[in-house]
């Protein structure tokens, strides 16, 4: 396979190779239903008008209804538990039926590794906890992504670790009335870390390159991309909110040679997680990554010291740009990149300058 071109990360570094980062295809079985659901129940027959003779007789008192959550009758004539017996057994069996199909490798996975169920079911629960209660996310204007199609979010990057691309997934998935999952390109960095390298892929986030990006837009996915890169989230401090220079326009040539919109993207509350005030070169060197963070509380602190500011986020999606209207030959045209690359830029820096100034504080 050719070398892939780069959108986001780092323009101007030397990239090695894609071996870590390539795609992978698990099972393709059909995944079995987690259980059947209760059977309707039970109805009474119609009464026959035309053949009834004589007056109708008077309707009989009902029974009072037992309130005890004991059993109700079900279509098959069984019975099935009321209350809350009831759904912590149809709980179970759907665990039970979820563990099942992924020790038996009943389950499936796209050309680029996303797993749908285990992201449903397992990842987004565990995400979810620290997006609703720890950084207390609100998201506005998701009605700007469209509800079929492909489309390319672009949004600012920052916060020392990558926290802000999964938390705007979370939005995307939790508040998307379509339902939209958002596949998220990332670093090759990502892609040669044990552990991580196999949740990105599960979660669905694939090689930030632009043949990677061309397919994923050509199947009608929702492809997010944060164009500062490692300029983004290991800038220091006293630079929070000043968007870095967004690369070379690979994104929007992504975007036009698929006829796709451009839906910027402005977070709010994750530049101040972890105040970066130093960076230690050296060590950065040593373990082979673009930049090493100090913090008020890391690495002086230790583990405690990795645990993130809970600030109070806001992510607000724009306006979308289209880009259908553009003859095919537009996307190696440099100007036109250019002035897109800064028109999405510039309405990101609007909206965040905007979010700062209607926001009460760092942390409510």
């Amino acid at each position: 396979m050719a070398d892939a071109k780069v959108i986001p990360f780092d323009d101007d570094r030397s990239r090695g190779s894609r071996g870590a980062g390539s795609r992978h295809r698990g099972s393709a079985a059909e995944s079995a239903p987690v259980g059947e659901g209760p059977g309707g129940e039970v109805q009474p027959l119609p009464v026959r008008g035309a053949a009834a003779q004589g007056p109708a007789p008077e309707p009989e008192e009902p029974d009072e209804p037992d309130e005890s959550p004991g059993a109700r009758p079900t279509a098959d004539g069984g019975a099935e538990d009321g209350g809350e017996d009831g759904g912590l057994e149809r709980r179970v069996a759907a665990g039970l039926s979820f563990l099942r199909r992924r020790l038996t490798g009943d389950y499936e996975v796209d050309d680029f590794g996303y797993d749908a169920e285990l992201t449903d079911q397992v990842l987004m629960s565990l995400l979810r906890p620290m997006y609703e209660k720890y950084f207390r996310v609100e998201v506005k204007g998701v009605e700007n992504i469209p509800a079929r199609g492909g489309a390319l979010i672009v949004a600012n990057h920052s916060g020392t670790l990558p926290l802000d691309g999964l938390m705007m997934q979370v939005a995307v998935h939790d508040h998307h009335p379509a339902d939209r999952h958002l596949r998220l390109l990332a670093a090759d960095l990502v892609f040669v870390l044990p552990v991580v390298n196999e949740l990105a892929r599960k979660l669905g986030h694939t090689l930030a390159c632009a043949e990677d990006a061309e397919r994923l837009l050509a199947q009608g996915e929702l492809v997010g991309v944060m164009p500062e890169g490692f300029k983004g989230i290991g800038k220091p401090f006293g630079e929070r909110y000043k968007l870095q220079r967004f690369g070379r326009g690979g994104f929007v040539s992504t975007a036009l040679r698929q006829g796709v919109p451009i839906v910027p993207c402005s977070i709010v509350g994750a530049e101040e997680i972890y105040p970066m005030i130093g960076n230690s070169k050296t060590l950065a060197r040593l373990l082979g990554f673009p930049y090493f963070p100090l913090t008020p509380t890391f690495p002086w602190l230790g583990p405690l010291g990795a645990v993130p500011l809970p600030t109070k986020w806001t992510i607000q999606f724009g306006e979308p740009i289209p880009t259908d209207g553009y003859a095919p030959e537009a996307a190696e045209d440099p100007v036109l990149m250019f002035n897109l690359t800064d028109q999405v830029r510039e309405q990101i820096q609007h909206t965040l300058y905007k979010l700062l100034v209607q926001r009460r504080s760092v942390f409510f």
